[in-house]
């Protein structure tokens, strides 16, 4: 479930641009704040010296070519990432405080990234010599009714990236179908989760379900798929929302799934619950954050809370976890099953798988030591008060 934060947009910083110009406004779909002043930057301006600026909060807005700018965001990253290179090596230290280091150090970096901007004007297109055609991928996530815009450069490239995989689409393990994930909405692209779903056993006579922050709706269409007669998807997002409806579109299943934009649960019981939280619990810095942190574990609680009210006798609850935050020091090692008996929840069985992503066997990731150790789950529930 992905939470939307507010654009960050502040007319007034376009009136910092020259005489003449027409004025832009600041956008940040990570939330970001805007910079404290802006200056111009072209190709003659160095790396370390644009770094120095952009530590004392200085926005670049870019004038020279394109491809230039590109390069020197790359040299800016390899500078960033020496630097945060050099200063691992607390190995000592519990490896909660080095996940807290290192996470403090990518939001640092992401911000200082963020502060190469460009001016997109108004018809979504970047007037630099040398800019790409990029309106069509552009258009998807800022729309066409916009002023002119000052937007990190950083996450322009991420917004192309995003189009290129909603284009061509992800492929899921097993199946001979994609699913086109938007911007925003957190890829499935960790096939293990996938892979325990399908091969979970649905429970006796299992026709409805309720798949709770949804996403890109991959959950819901692996079930009906798998024969679910009628499967109800829900996300707070609206670019979930979007995104799910899409993919049901496309794999001509309407008939089937039903996408609603609702907080938790639709009105009604279900015979199955699926939800994939967020695995990890801490604070959500960015809207993009929203699909790996869990504040307060809200949505984990909340779920848990309300599932026996929307469960059909006999019915199943799935719950899908990673034990990542157990190993990272973020979670108790008992307390995802204290939330199940405290919610009058009892274990069915587990299945369980371990990741095949590239970051469980990357070395140098500082959180390796936890990444090679880590299990996903597919916890299967029911009430205490009933027999399956």
């Amino acid at each position: 479930m992905n939470t939307e934060q507010t654009e960050n947009s502040t007319p007034e910083l376009g009136q910092i641009l020259p005489d003449g110009e027409q004025a832009a406004v600041w956008h940040s779909e990570a939330g970001f704040a805007a910079p404290t002043s802006l200056q111009d930057a072209d190709d003659t301006m160095r790396a370390d010296q644009a770094l120095k600026k952009m530590r004392n909060g200085i926005g670049l807005l870019w004038r020279g070519d394109f491809q230039n700018g590109r390069q020197l965001l790359q040299a800016l990253g390899r500078r960033l990432d020496r630097k945060t290179k050099a200063a691992t090596g607390h190995e000592a230290e519990p490896i909660s405080a080095r996940f807290h280091r290192y996470r403090m150090q990518q939001a640092q970096r992401a911000r200082l990234l963020g502060l190469l901007l460009i001016r997109l004007e108004s018809d979504t297109t970047i007037a630099l010599r040398r800019a790409p055609a990029w309106e069509q991928a552009l258009l998807q996530v800022y729309g066409s009714a916009h002023p002119p815009m000052l937007v990190s450069l950083r996450e322009l490239l991420g917004v192309v990236g995003a189009y290129e995989w909603r284009r061509k689409g992800v492929p899921i393990i097993d199946c001979d179908f994609r699913i086109h994930p938007h911007y925003g909405v957190f890829s499935p692209s960790r096939a293990e989760y996938l892979t325990l779903l399908l091969q979970a056993p649905l429970p006796e006579n299992c026709r409805t379900a309720f798949d709770i922050g949804t996403g890109t709706g991959v959950l819901s269409i692996l079930l009906a798929k798998r024969g679910v007669a009628r499967v109800i998807a829900t996300d707070s997002s609206p670019r979930a929302v979007a995104c799910a409806q899409d993919n049901v579109d496309r794999l001509e299943l309407g008939d089937q799934v039903t996408v609603q934009e609702v907080e938790f649960f639709p009105e009604g019981r279900a015979d199955l619950l699926v939800c994939n939280p967020p695995w990890l619990p801490g604070k959500v810095t960015s809207s993009l954050d929203a699909a790996v942190y869990d504040p307060n574990e809200q949505m984990l609680k909340g779920f848990l809370q309300k599932a026996r009210q929307h469960l059909e006798p006999g019915g199943q609850i799935w719950l899908i976890m990673s034990d990542l935050a157990q190993l990272l020091g973020l979670r108790a090692v008992n307390e995802l099953t204290q939330l199940f008996s405290e919610n009058g929840l009892r274990v069915l069985t587990v299945y369980e798988a371990k990741p095949t992503h590239a970051r469980a066997s990357d070395r140098s990731d500082p959180l390796h030591e936890a990444r090679v150790q880590e299990t996903t789950s597919l916890w299967c529930l029911a009430p205490i008060d009933t027999e399956n």
